[in-house]
């Protein structure tokens, strides 16, 4: 896996049409089709034409509908310059090379039409727990993602990581990912639903965490 991230992102190197136009926004580089979060344009130059894109199959139709996840997203084909942003935050460009890249589907911002998709649930977690559901993407190809402020890379292997669910933009898709409720602490870590949970990584890998949990949840009376 190339990024700029991990230092070896080199221009010359790695084929395709992703190109930070500034650290904001994304340029696309069309004949080729890209998949991108739905209202995520900004500008385009030249002719192009704008497509939902559906969930590609019946499974993961049902997996959209039961937990939320899943970016809305929409098939872009034509000919020109395409910019994609996503409220001015940050982004970040992944190469994959015949891997894994497990995404927050809000962090996510475009890819590569090549590359495959599909929901996964968090082990551990409970259908009804909310966001510990995420978007894994396989194959070789771009992935642009968003993160609110500067993130930070923490590298998994050196000791176990845990990060707030919210917080947490992407990471390997091969780590071991689990829950972890710290009981004592009730509900002063994270801000969340006001429970003291937190995503749990083992493994040989990485996770990329935002300076954000998201906006506040609202409580309900």
């Amino acid at each position: 896996m190339r990024s700029a991230l991990f230092g070896n992102l080199n221009g010359q190197q790695v084929p395709g049409n992703f190109v930070l136009q500034n650290s904001k926004m994304l340029r696309v580089h069309l004949p080729h089709e890209v998949i991108a979060r739905q209202g995520s344009m900004v500008a385009f130059q030249g002719q192009m034409d704008f497509d939902y894109e559906g969930s590609g199959g019946v499974g993961r139709l049902l997996k959209k509908m039961v937990t939320g996840e899943g970016a809305p997203l929409m098939r872009v084909r034509g000919q020109g310059l395409l910019f994609l942003a996503d409220d001015a935050h940050d982004i970040h460009l992944f190469y994959l090379e015949n891997e894994g890249l497990t995404v927050n589907g809000r962090n996510l911002l475009a890819f590569d039409p090549q590359l495959t998709w599909d929901i996964q649930r968090v082990q551990g977690a409970g259908i009804a727990a909310g966001g510990l559901f995420n978007m894994t993407i396989n194959g070789t190809g771009w992935v642009a993602v968003t993160a609110h402020g500067t993130p930070v890379l923490l590298d998994t292997s050196q000791m176990p990581t845990f990060a707030d669910g919210q917080s947490a933009v992407c990471w390997s898709a091969h780590l071991q990912v689990g829950v972890n409720r710290t009981m004592k602490a009730g509900a002063l870590i994270g801000r969340g639903s006001g429970e003291a949970m937190q995503l749990a990584f083992r493994g040989q890998g990485f996770v990329l965490v935002q300076a954000s949990e998201g906006p506040p949840v609202v409580q309900a009376h």
